[in-house]
């Protein structure tokens, strides 16, 4: 067991103060002023609303009516335990390339209903594999249309945020054609939407003697809230599909004309939460109905608030003491262009330990790799991708994400950690080999 993220943000930010006094000229002023002035302690506020709005919408989306009965269909598909994980890893890796806090979600739910639409049929399944691969798809998130990285790079202003005025200034934005639309991603993310259920096909119990079904686990029943009978105003109010639409109705019009004028190709944070802001809203119906999502969605975000800060923190005093810089050039003189990206790759995966969040690892190791690829001569897109995917693979040893999924499902991580640290092992094969062929 490791420390609570919180924890180890606070140790992280110990540890860059000490190295910025061990190896640079900075003061213990200057590293204070670095974390707490404007380039260090409150930077990401905006970035940090981003991410909560994506865990909370997402999340507020994977709990309408209509998830949940696509949800029912979908579990009453599979004849045998193999067809069960594999459909499971599918799903849940299919929503996580649309967005990371749907999956979340979205994973769980198809893995716990799976568990007992197979119990009421007769397949006898191993219920740990059906949560694993239901956690599947935060291994491949970052890919997809919601990856922090990706989307913080279409932009100059994001550039200049992240990177300083002087790197921001000569970096260009990339188009998500060239990150998240790009062949290499397309067959590295397509991959693992094939490749992940296979595996699980294969570590599903071929006799009744390795089952273990969801009646052994602890698994909470849903409880449908009793419908109220609006009386006043105020009542009718909070329950009218009209007064929904208030809202919907603008905020549709602005993403068409926001997508007639930019495509796809300047995506980011701002217009993938308008998408799931104005689906959810538009299928719960009601203020109150989609009111009720979001509260049970903003617990999640209390490690994003508190730990978004100590990253922007960090990435100040990386930036000012030149920490940063002196990491970077340590990086292009140790690798070649060609293992530049495989190094990229696992000390992202490395970092994801101790900064869970997508969009805190970029903050904290975006610069570094940045400034290193210009220095080696790697393409800028190819840098981007390579944390992104190095962030998203240890996600399945990281137990920051499986929180929810753990409440959701009724397992505890022991439960399905073999399992996870075995499909982590095999797609970072996966991962690895694309970015040494494609990058």
């Amino acid at each position: 067991m490791t420390p609570d993220p919180f924890v180890l943000a606070i140790l992280l930010t110990l540890l860059t103060g000490l190295l910025a006094l061990a190896l640079t000229d900075t003061t213990v002023d200057g590293v204070i002023t670095g974390w707490q002035g404007p380039s260090g302690f409150w930077k990401l506020l905006a970035f940090s609303m981003q991410m909560c709005l994506i865990l909370v919408t997402g999340h507020a989306l994977a709990s309408t009516p209509l998830v949940r009965r696509q949800i029912a269909a979908v579990v009453a598909l599979p004849k045998s335990a193999g067809a069960a994980g594999a459909l499971v890893a599918f799903v849940a890796i299919a929503t996580s390339l649309l967005n990371w806090g749907l999956a979340l979600i979205v994973g769980a739910l198809v893995a716990r209903e799976m568990g007992r639409s197979c119990q009421r049929r007769g397949v006898r399944v191993h219920y740990p594999l059906l949560v694993a691969a239901g956690y599947t798809g935060l291994m491949c998130w970052h890919g997809g249309f919601s990856g922090s990285a990706p989307l913080k790079v279409t932009t100059q202003k994001d550039l200049v945020e992240l990177l300083g005025a002087e790197l921001g200034a000569r970096t260009a934005p990339l188009s998500t054609f060239e990150t998240i639309l790009s062949p290499m991603n397309l067959v590295i993310s397509g991959g693992l939407l094939v490749l992940v259920p296979v595996v699980i096909w294969f570590l599903s119990p071929r006799g009744d003697d390795e089952a273990v079904g969801i009646e052994v686990f602890d698994v909470a029943e849903d409880t449908p809230p009793a419908p109220v009978t609006p009386e006043t105003v105020p009542e009718r109010l909070e329950q009218s599909f009209f007064v929904t639409l208030l809202l919907v109705a603008p905020l549709a019009y602005g993403l068409a004309l926001y997508f007639v004028k930019n495509g796809l190709s300047k995506l980011d944070p701002n217009a993938v939460n308008l998408v799931l802001l104005t689906a959810g809203l538009l299928l719960h119906k009601t203020p109150r109905a989609y009111l009720k999502a979001v509260q049970d969605a903003v617990a999640g975000c209390s490690g994003i608030i508190l730990q978004f800060p100590l990253y922007a923190g960090i990435m100040g005093i990386m930036a000012t003491s030149g920490l940063a810089k002196l990491f970077a050039g340590w990086a292009a003189s140790t690798a070649s262009a060609s293992s530049y990206l495989v190094l990229t790759f696992l000390s992202a995966g490395f970092i994801n330990f101790f900064v869970p969040s997508g969009g805190g690892q970029w903050a904290v190791q975006g610069p570094i790799a940045v400034q290193a690829a210009e220095m080696v001569g790697v393409p800028f897109s190819s840098a981007v991708m390579a944390v992104a995917y190095g962030d998203q693979w240890t996600n399945m040893l990281q137990p920051f994400w499986a929180l929810p999924l753990l409440g959701i499902t009724g397992v505890t991580a022991k439960d399905i950690i073999g399992y996870t640290a075995f499909i982590m092992f095999v797609a970072g094969l996966w991962l690895m080999g694309g970015l040494v062929l494609l990058g």
